[in-house]
């Protein structure tokens, strides 16, 4: 199958659904992994340090062993100012993808362009779209992102589809590493420590001894079954 994650930054991937897609990758699937927006550091953009967070998404890229990697090179902390600005080459990536699953960070994130990104994607993998056939698309959570938004109920990430990754925890570990600029130490959620706590979590929830948990948007079962 075709598989597309949309992730507003680079590392979002990662901590998002890595082990998924090192699963993907095992089971014979095509993944792509489109990066919508590059980084503002300190809200400065330093087009040296993009190009470095740049080739630390390849490296990424290299230990997950996934197929192809997009960038958008839309303006950090700006995506939210014109939409269609984000769905116009959203809808072109689906188009060329034309992925069976697709991938997408959580409505509910503590980050407005995590927040941009979720609503853009919603229209470009909306049903009838050029880009079917998706099938399935899911929310993924975002260590240090989701788990800091408010206590709301529309902003909450609740998980109805469990993932295990067991096999494939340590592999995204170290594509986390290749983030080195994002990494922290733990109990940050960032930290190579908080990944494995945060999979041991979700795999307790789910029966597992890790995995990744989604939120399912929407699931069509064509006719003949999957």
């Amino acid at each position: 199958m075709n598989v597309l994650v949309i992730a507003p930054h680079m590392d979002d991937e990662v901590l998002g659904c890595g082990g998924t897609i090192g699963r993907h990758v095992d089971e014979g699937d095509h993944v792509s992994v489109c990066i919508v927006a590059n980084r503002a550091y300190g809200h400065i953009y330093d087009p040296e340090a993009i190009e470095r967070e740049k080739a630390a998404a390849r490296a990424a890229q290299a230990v997950l062993g996934y197929q192809d990697l997009i960038f958008l090179d839309c303006p950090d902390e700006r995506l939210d100012a014109r939409l269609i600005d984000l769905i116009v080459p959203l809808e072109k990536v689906c188009q060329e993808a034309r992925p069976h699953i697709a991938y997408v960070c959580h409505r509910g994130d503590m980050n407005q362009d995590h927040r941009a990104v979720f609503e853009a994607a919603l229209v470009a993998c909306r049903p009838y779209a050029a880009s079917s056939p998706i099938r399935s698309l899911r929310a993924f959570e975002v260590p240090s992102s989701t788990d800091f938004a408010p206590p709301c109920p529309d902003w909450t990430f609740a998980p109805n589809l469990y993932v295990d990754i067991a096999e494939h925890l340590d592999k995204k570990i170290a594509a986390l590493r290749c983030y080195e600029r994002e990494m922290r130490t733990f109990p940050h959620p960032r930290s190579p420590e908080g990944l494995r706590v945060y999979a041991q979590k979700r795999g307790m929830e789910a029966g597992m001894p890790a995995a990744e948990a989604f939120s399912l948007i929407r699931e069509l079962v064509p006719a003949g079954g999957r």
